[in-house]
């Protein structure tokens, strides 16, 4: 299999395991810990298309097996399948994929039954204590796996959650990235009216035409210009294991997650008036603006997966979005897909009558940085001498340090895995942004 580069991800949480190799043997691990810590239920384990996740998923589903648990292995698959399913039978689940990272990543996301959240506050440290105990030696415990073809239940669960006779003939350009939107993808536009062209649908672990990470622009350069082929009216971009989508409009914009944030907020407020929405702190100041004006209730939350789906749990939230491309629904068992988004943004446009690039106009009020990467050799030190500079203004620590004006404001938060400062800037127009994320960057530099 050779050597690996990992991100263990349970959610959003990231840590190195084994000196930062996921090899078979601490996948085995992984799975035994994860099996005893949800109480031997059956697991539901999938994979994406990487050249390692086979035997990373063979490697977990014998760890299981060691715990006394039964296996439903639904092959290859989009994270959000692993959610629906969970959601769906009320079973844990594992998905063995590294998301966006490159092909010689990979890594596990997990979670409990109904698909509810593992964090490092939520079982991780027990699941990892559990698994360094473990003797490999022994000898492996009777475990029964059934395969399932999961496809059809999800497809059902997706078009349940909208009205998809309303979807009118959009032309739709989809870029699959070589990743899991291809395995389900073309089996929802089958159910639709709108025409699907589709881009790298054909999953390869090796991603050989570009990097399964739609949040970087050069990524969606090969996107655009078949759109611009193709006639499309909007293009969607899919992540590796397909639980993220970042849209571009019939001008061949891109849409910021803020942006389809506030438009997929705006469409549930509509039906249901006073809802609850929740926003992770990078985005927008205009998505809880939006979400007030339209009487609904808007909260704050870090960034992340189990934050959000946490809050969105204890409030009822009817929706959450993040900054970066993870959209929460409260019928999808509160949990995040890029598939389900695109269905709620095609029935917008549908039923709005407009172009994408005219129904975004009113979303969009502020101009924003999006989110610009600082090399620092020591993260703490920089935030706090940054902290120290605004320290006379609005300040709150909910997720990194936010400094707010009346009329601008940023973000600086750690990166989980890197040696980098993630910073986010809003203001009124673009060279209020420029000239603040000059200021910031002349700070953590010096």
């Amino acid at each position: 299999m050779g050597q690996l580069e990992v991100i263990f991800k349970a959610y959003d949480i990231r840590g190195r395991v084994d000196n930062g190799e996921l090899d078979e043997d601490a996948a085995e691990r992984i799975g035994y810990g994860f099996a005893k810590y949800v109480g031997r239920q059956t697991v539901a384990v999938a994979r994406d298309c990487r050249a390692s996740s086979p035997g990373l998923s063979d490697a977990f589903i014998r760890g299981v097996h060691r715990a006394g648990s039964a296996v439903v292995d639904l092959g290859e698959a989009a994270t959000d399948v692993v959610y629906y399913y969970s959601g769906n039978r009320g079973i844990p689940g594992a998905m063995i994929t590294a998301s966006h990272n490159p092909a010689n990543y990979n890594g596990i996301k997990l979670c409990g039954p109904g698909a509810v959240p593992i964090s490092a506050e939520s079982g991780l440290k027990e699941i990892a204590t559990t698994a360094a105990e473990i003797d490999l030696e022994t000898g492996l415990a009777d475990g029964k796996v059934s395969t399932l073809d999961p496809t059809p239940g999800y497809v059902d669960h997706m078009l349940s959650v909208v009205d998809s006779e309303r979807i009118r003939q959009l032309v739709v350009a989809v870029d699959g990235g070589n990743g899991m939107a291809g395995v389900a993808v073309p089996d929802i536009f089958d159910r639709l009216d709108a025409d699907l062209r589709g881009l790298y649908l054909e999953p390869d672990g090796t991603f050989p035409n570009h990097p399964a990470n739609p949040i970087d622009p050069a990524n969606l350069v090969d996107l655009i210009e078949f759109m611009r082929t193709s006639g499309a009216d909007v293009g969607v971009a899919f992540d590796g294991d397909a639980d993220r989508a970042f849209f571009i409009d019939d001008r061949f914009e891109p849409i910021s997650g803020s942006t389809t944030t506030a438009i997929i907020a705006d469409w549930f407020l509509r039906r249901e008036p006073g809802a609850t929405i929740v926003h992770n702190l990078i985005c927008s100041r205009a998505v809880p603006e939006l979400i007030l004006a339209a009487g609904g209730r808007p909260i704050r939350t870090r960034v992340g997966h189990s934050f959000i789906k946490a809050v969105m749990a204890e409030s009822g939230a009817v929706f959450g979005g993040e900054h970066s491309g993870h959209y929460y629904f409260r019928d999808n068992y509160y949990a995040d897909s890029g598939a389900l988004a695109m269905l709620v943004l095609l029935q917008v446009i549908s039923e709005a009558g407009v172009p994408l690039s005219q129904l975004r106009l009113p979303y969009e009020p502020y101009a924003s940085s999006g989110e610009i990467n600082l090399i620092v050799g020591d993260r703490e030190s920089a935030s706090e001498v940054v902290a120290g500079k605004y320290a006379d203004e609005q300040i709150d620590l909910l997720d990194g340090l936010t400094v707010r004006w009346p009329d601008r404001w940023f973000n600086l938060r750690p990166s989980n895995t890197e040696s980098l400062l993630r910073l986010n800037v809003e203001a009124p127009d673009s060279e209020a942004v420029a000239a603040l994320v000059a200021e910031v960057k002349a700070v953590v530099e010096g």
